[in-house]
């Protein structure tokens, strides 16, 4: 073949700007070089493992596959070599050179603002090679694709400091080869011992053997073929028995699965035999993975998909709906076409019931901790609370599991604590009761504030406070709960008894011609302007159609961009509020206008709502407060 000469090139922004932060803000996690490097060595023989169905003749004459970690005290050299799938020249520049995937990018994403640098970043967003330069002043990269011919093979060599050289190279085994060349203080790096318990703690659950020189070679580093041993336990965990695994088994494989340092909050294991069988290792992380703020939605690479053991590909997407995005796992399946495509796995029926399992398995393991385990399911809540809202809408089948699950500020909870669940409250209920009410806000104050809640504290009627942005989209798919209709405050009429109802038309009668006025001067600002049950100490609030979206939530949709009909409020009056009773009185038109306008822009700030003109309302208020 006709050789490319040697040439230098320089990264791409991103990932310059990658190298920058890897370098500089992970020097408190320097070890997770191998633990990645590893990775992406195991990834590189599962491809291979993978194409080898469809093509033998790729493992021809190396047909174990297998990762080694070596060491070169003398040339202060880390090298992780694997026999996987190799990388082609142009594989290698899109690999390592430029931002070929969306992970670079949303890596940086993920780092700016306020965001500091966390070693779970480096794996979950692909970039994990990059982490070889918080130890290695100079890293060099051999590979040849499998299947291609010795002479194809590439050297990819930089110091991280912008710039990369590329050449071919004849090389005489397919696979990719990691030289660390050592910076002049991570000595700790060149010691056997060292190496081996980094891989005991962050990889010994890779499927594929990991191996390293032997004592008697521990100085060097280097080894003759015999004297290579395997040092990690290179195999696949969900096969084993339960009773064979101890927790410190389970939590290593989830750290090395969710590249992540912290233990997993729980996990549940299971084999499913019978006319489809298949295991599932799911577990619920303690805090939430970046991919789930970061357009985790569409791009999903929590949960890996196997078949017979042999991985197939990342399939979030087609095991678990959206809203158990937070989940990572394994799911191996014995029944599925080990050729199967993206395309031909979202039409195979055998799916549906692998997917219904893992959802199964999930909820399960949430209620199990929610009764059983009260501290994590705080935690668990208060990491992925939000994220679970979402399957009240994205999944009809299990909305009432879910439902059962979501905990919530209350009227009646302790501190403006999401404590309360919906079973609480109905629980609590007074006699006669059939609606379980609530308020949305855009702040637990705003929503503890709101003066629509007035009449209700009065009759000790226990409201929830909702206060999270998904709550409006929310409730618009949760309209009952265990046979209990659920209403904002605002909506509707309040439960009144005959003889309060006998009071409320009492008053509003009495307050006729007051309305008469106050519609007047508000013309079509209002829809309607009515006497409040809803109110004892405020002077007026908004009250809402029963299909009318919350003012807030219509604020942050238009935000967003979104088109939202207009709609003229109904304003709710207190006709013995001393602030009515002054526009009652009011003889002057100017000052009546003043007053009538600051009834409804008040009612509408305390709804959420935006003032149409903050200017105007500044002045009508300093009016007002002058007596001018």
């Amino acid at each position: 073949m006709s050789q490319v000469a040697a040439e230098t090139r320089s990264f791409e922004a991103e990932v310059a700007q990658v190298l920058h932060l890897v370098t500089h803000s992970l020097y408190s996690h320097k070890e997770i070089f191998l633990r990645e490097l590893i990775s992406n060595a195991s990834d590189a023989c599962d491809k291979l493992r993978f194409e080898a169905i469809a093509a033998p003749e790729l493992l021809s004459g190396d047909g174990e596959l297998r990762i080694e970690v070596s060491w070169d005290a003398d040339a202060r050299t880390v090298t992780v070599r694997d026999n996987g799938i190799g990388m082609g020249r142009d594989e290698v520049v899109a690999n390592i050179g430029t931002i070929a995937s969306s992970g670079t990018r949303r890596f940086l994403e993920a780092m700016s603002g306020e965001q500091k640098a966390d070693a779970r970043l480096i794996g979950q967003f692909g970039v994990g090679f990059y982490s070889g330069f918080v130890v290695a002043d100079r890293v060099t990269v051999l590979s040849r694709r499998a299947g291609a011919a010795a002479e194809e093979g590439v050297k990819w060599e930089s110091d991280g400091q912008g710039q990369y050289t590329l050449e071919p190279v004849e090389l005489p085994a397919r696979g990719t080869t990691v030289i660390l060349h050592l910076k002049p203080d991570e000595d700790e790096f060149l010691a056997g011992w060292k190496l081996r318990s980094l891989v005991h703690r962050y990889s010994d659950h890779v499927a594929f053997p990991i191996r390293m020189p032997k004592d008697a070679a521990d100085e060097g580093g280097e080894a003759d073929a015999e004297q290579w041993e395997t040092v990690n336990s290179a195999s696949a965990l969900w096969t084993k028995p339960r009773t064979e695994i101890s927790d410190e088994d389970y939590q290593g494989f989830y750290k090395a699965l969710g590249h992540d340092f912290n233990d997993a909050l729980a996990w549940t294991h299971n084999r499913v035999e019978g006319s489809q069988s298949f295991t599932t290792l799911l577990y619920l992380p303690a805090q939430p993975p970046f991919d789930l703020m970061m357009g985790g939605r569409d791009e999903r690479k929590g949960l890996k998909l196997y078949i017979k053991r042999v991985f197939v590909m990342d399939a979030a997407e087609e095991l678990l709906p959206s809203y158990l995005r937070f989940v990572r796992g394994v799911v191996d399946a014995d029944d599925l076409p080990l050729n199967v495509s993206r395309e031909l796995l979202q039409q195979n029926r055998q799916l549906d019931r692998i997917r219904g399992a893992c959802v199964k398995r999930v909820l399960d393991l949430v209620e199990k901790l929610a009764r059983d385990e009260p501290e994590k399911f705080a935690a668990f809540h208060k990491a992925f609370g939000n994220t679970l809202k979402e399957g009240i809408v994205e999944d009809a089948g299990n909305r009432e599991r879910v439902a059962k699950l979501l905990r919530f500020a209350s009227t009646k909870g302790e501190g403006g604590a999401q404590t309360v669940s919906l079973d609480d409250y109905i629980g609590r209920m007074a006699v006669g009761q059939d609606t379980i009410w609530y308020v949305t806000a855009d702040s637990h104050a705003a929503a503890a504030g709101s003066p629509q809640l007035e009449a209700f504290r009065s009759r000790d009627i226990e409201v929830l406070l909702m206060s999270d942005r998904i709550d409006e989209w929310m409730l618009g798919s949760l309209r009952e709960y265990a046979g209990k209709k659920l209403q904002h405050v605002a909506k509707g009429e309040l439960p009144l008894d005959a003889a309060d109802r006998e009071k409320q038309d009492e008053a509003a009668k009495a307050a006729e011609p007051l309305l008469q006025k106050l519609k007047g001067l508000l013309g079509d600002r209002v829809a309607d302007v009515r006497v409040s049950a809803r109110l004892t100490d405020s002077p007026s609030c908004l009250a809402l159609a029963d299909h009318d979206m919350a003012p807030h939530f219509v604020r942050l949709l238009r935000e967003a961009g979104q088109e939202v009909p207009e709609s003229r409020p109904t304003l709710e009056i207190n006709p013995q509020h001393a602030l009515v009773k002054r526009v009652e009185t009011e003889t002057d038109e100017a000052k009546s206008q003043d007053l009538a306008s600051l009834l409804l822009e008040q009612a509408e700030i305390a709804a959420g709502a935006p003032l149409a003109d903050p200017a105007a309302f500044v002045q009508r208020m300093n009016r007002v407060l002058l007596g001018s």
